[in-house]
């Protein structure tokens, strides 16, 4: 047996059927865990989620702030954007099984001691409170209030994160964390308009990890999010996108029963053009 942890995939159903292939990968015997942006920016959104789904108990998959973009595309709470390429998973004539699908995904989980979101942890948090936190909005996206919750997705308000913290605002600062986060203070006030390397902090702000006192440093934590930081393969945290989308690799890192976490990659074709 072994488990793969996979980097942001983004629409690109090619590369993912290859690293399958290069690893074997077989349902009754391995694991997968998918970080998250599983879909958009690269060509076939709907061939990922079929495939993925096939898998069945074999693979457990996060969101990513891309993933949580086409439920609100899909339910009517956004329009696409300009680089987005959504459009063959809205036709799809499967559209709603797809949907239905990618809505009960996870925002962390915790499994073979590592601990796996698609963006960040916040540095106050614990291993328990974010995997708490994480159920709470969970039950939000797959409930009754979905709708209510998309339409109030979007902001980058409140920038920390505050025990008292209820409703659309302790959800969305979960959200922004768990999904979109890269740099932060000392204190946990998140930024999020930098899109570049960790050498390229903007001013008084640090990469989520490097935080001195950060509660989940005793862990590793696999995310994926930020291909301009690329490829990190530290104890205490498994960085695995590797620009996919942008014409990079697609990675995993693989845990085998000797417990020693080896790399495999595969090149990937560019389908789009940074912006």
């Amino acid at each position: 047996m072994a488990v793969y942890w996979v980097g942001d995939i983004q629409g690109c159903d090619a590369p993912l059927a290859r690293l399958l292939e290069e690893i074997a990968f077989s349902p009754s015997r391995d694991h997968l865990i998918v970080l998250g942006d599983l879909v958009n920016r690269g060509p076939d959104s709907a061939g990922v989620l079929r495939r993925l789904m096939a898998l069945q108990d074999s693979v457990q998959c996060l969101l990513g702030n891309h993933d949580l973009h086409a439920l609100a595309v899909a339910m009517g709470f956004s329009r696409t954007k300009r680089l987005d390429t959504l459009d063959g998973l809205l036709q799809a004539p499967d559209r709603a099984a797809l949907i239905d699908w990618l809505r009960q995904q996870h925002l962390a989980l915790w499994s073979h001691g590592v601990l796996s979101v698609h963006a960040g942890v916040l540095p106050s948090w614990t291993l328990a409170q974010t995997l708490s936190l994480a159920d709470e909005v969970q039950a939000v996206l797959r409930g009754p209030d979905l709708p209510h919750f998309l339409a109030h997705m979007y902001g980058n308000e409140p920038a920390a994160w505050h025990d008292d913290l209820t409703g659309l605002n302790r959800w969305r600062v979960v959200v922004n964390a768990l999904t979109r986060l890269r740099f932060c203070t000392v204190d946990g006030t998140m930024e999020f308009a930098t899109k570049d390397s960790a050498a390229q902090a903007p001013h008084g702000f640090m990469p989520w990890f490097d935080v001195p006192g950060r509660r989940t440093a005793d862990i590793t934590v696999a995310f994926g999010h930020w291909s301009t930081l690329g490829w990190l393969g530290r104890p205490d945290v498994w960085s695995l996108d590797t620009g996919c989308v942008w014409g990079g690799c697609l990675s995993a890192m693989r845990l085998g029963e000797a417990g020693q976490p080896t790399r495999v990659q595969v090149p990937c074709a560019q389908a789009q053009l940074p912006d």
